[in-house]
């Protein structure tokens, strides 16, 4: 018991209150969330626990059984005033030990909360009929993108997939998000996709298949802990690491701590490299001070770490290819400087020429690092930047969930400001795109969500200018 099925085509099945052992890839039943509480969620990989032996695992029952025997004998039968005691006995010694652990997919979470669990986390009595099972198959299959982030934009009502890290390029055609139609006939820059356009249906199939587990678990990085949200795809040697060690200077990266302490007994730069650009100290919400400074840092000339950088950035974001040419980008990296040096907290990247247009390809901040206003520090300097360069920018599409949200929320601070302050009777959108640098179809959608924005039918003989509009 316990070994593989006749052929090597499987796992001998068990039964276990009324379930058969191991579970099937593509249950669905409910799993026991760190709140406490029991979600709906999809079975999307299984492996075997990590243990030194894996055949001594059912060794443990028929132990069980015999030390219950021992025990029963050794009491000269006083605990048993019928068989049915021992029996009970019996039966909870050869209970079946599970030994795989499972990967799940939460239906009402984002695909960041995917994780492995233990047998002792799902509850078996959930579990649904094959019938209902299948039906709920079919609909799924209806997504975009297949088992995807699609299905959670109930969720915040943005799609769920993240901005790209630089050199993780992605298409930018129409999709069928919650924003397509437009009344005045513009691009809504809330209009996500994919982020695949430019693959196959069946290269779209086996991205999903070969990034559907994350492969990293958690990361150290400086003083931090992290858990990771997706898979990155390290080189081989990195596949069996469930936990890795990053340098937050040069963001290279080891299996154990001990290989990280060695190389950080070498490293003499306590910065990112590049060019000091910017550097001021703010006032923290909780009235300390903090001094930030940004570098800028020319793919070309620091591949290595780049490169090293968008492998870090893979496993927090979701549905992107990963490239390594990051020649034709720039990075600017977000740092709290102390004593110690200045340490990465995000980071945001551009083309060094667009012909699009974009002045930010790739948007992120560390989880460690989230929730303290650095999203929009990082949103606005890539807008100065353009200001810079006497451009309106705009970010690559398609936007991510997080990132649609704090963008929204920077264009509507930055646009209702610039109307407060406006000393003149009328101001038009052109206006307000030169004052801010947003570009024009940004402006409009920011006015329209927040109602500051009508549609004027132009008389007859104005046809020639088409559209009005009027704050």
């Amino acid at each position: 018991r316990g070994k593989a099925g006749a052929g090597g085509e499987g796992p001998e099945k068990r039964m276990h209150q009324g379930v058969a052992l191991p579970l099937d890839v593509g249950t669905r039943l409910l799993c026991q969330w760190r709140d406490g509480k029991y979600y709906m969620v999809k079975i999307i990989e299984r492996r075997k626990k990590a243990r030194e032996d894996d055949d001594d695992l059912f060794d443990f029952a028929a132990d069980d059984k015999a030390a219950g025997e021992d025990k029963k004998k050794a009491a000269g039968g006083k605990a048993g005033d019928g068989a049915g005691s021992g029996d009970g006995d019996a039966e909870m010694a050869l209970e079946v030990v599970d030994d795989y652990e499972y990967y799940v997919d939460y239906d009402k979470f984002n695909r960041r909360m995917d994780e492995w669990v233990s047998l002792s986390r799902l509850d078996l009595k959930s579990i649904r009929g094959k019938e209902e099972q299948a039906a709920k198959g079919k609909k799924g299959d209806k997504k975009v993108g297949g088992r995807g982030g699609q299905k959670r934009r109930s969720h915040g009502g943005h799609d769920a997939h993240l901005i790209d890290p630089l050199a993780m390029k992605h298409g930018h055609g129409a999709g069928n998000g919650p924003h397509n139609s437009n009344p005045i006939g513009h691009e809504d820059p809330a209009h996500h996709g994919e982020g695949h356009e430019e693959f196959s249906e069946h290269a779209l199939q086996e991205h999903e298949e070969f990034t559907k587990v994350k492969n990293i678990h958690s990361i150290e990085l400086g003083k931090y802990e992290m858990e990771t949200w997706y898979f990155s795809p390290f080189p081989k040697e990195y596949n069996n690491c469930s936990r890795m060690y990053f340098c937050e200077f040069d963001f290279a990266f080891f299996k154990t701590k001990r290989q990280l302490q060695r190389h950080m007994s070498k490293v003499k730069m306590l910065h990112p490299p590049g060019d000091e650009i910017y550097r001021s100290t703010y006032k923290t919400r909780t009235g300390g001070d903090v001094t930030l400074c940004f570098f800028e840092v020319d793919g070309k000339k620091e591949k290595i770490f780049c490169q090293n950088l968008c492998y870090l950035a893979k496993l927090f974001l979701d549905h992107k290819t990963l490239f390594y040419d990051v020649d034709l980008f720039l990075f600017y990296i977000l740092c709290e400087v102390d004593e110690r040096g200045c340490h990465p907290v995000g980071y945001f990247s551009k083309e060094k020429q667009s012909e699009e247009g974009y002045n930010l390809a790739c948007i992120l901040m560390f989880p460690s690092h989230q929730r303290k206003g650095y999203g929009k520090l990082l949103i606005s300097f890539s807008y100065e930047l353009s200001k810079k360069e006497n451009k309106m920018g705009t970010p690559e599409r398609p936007l991510s969930d997080l990132g649609a949200v704090s963008y929204y929320s920077y264009w509507t601070y930055t646009i209702l400001n610039v109307l407060k302050t406006y000393k003149h009777d009328s101001i038009s959108v052109m206006d307000i795109a030169e004052i801010t640098a947003i570009r024009q179809q940004d402006v409009i959608s920011t006015l329209q969500r927040v109602n500051m924005i009508q549609y004027v039918v132009v008389p007859l003989f104005l046809r020639h200018l088409s559209l009005s509009y009027s704050l």
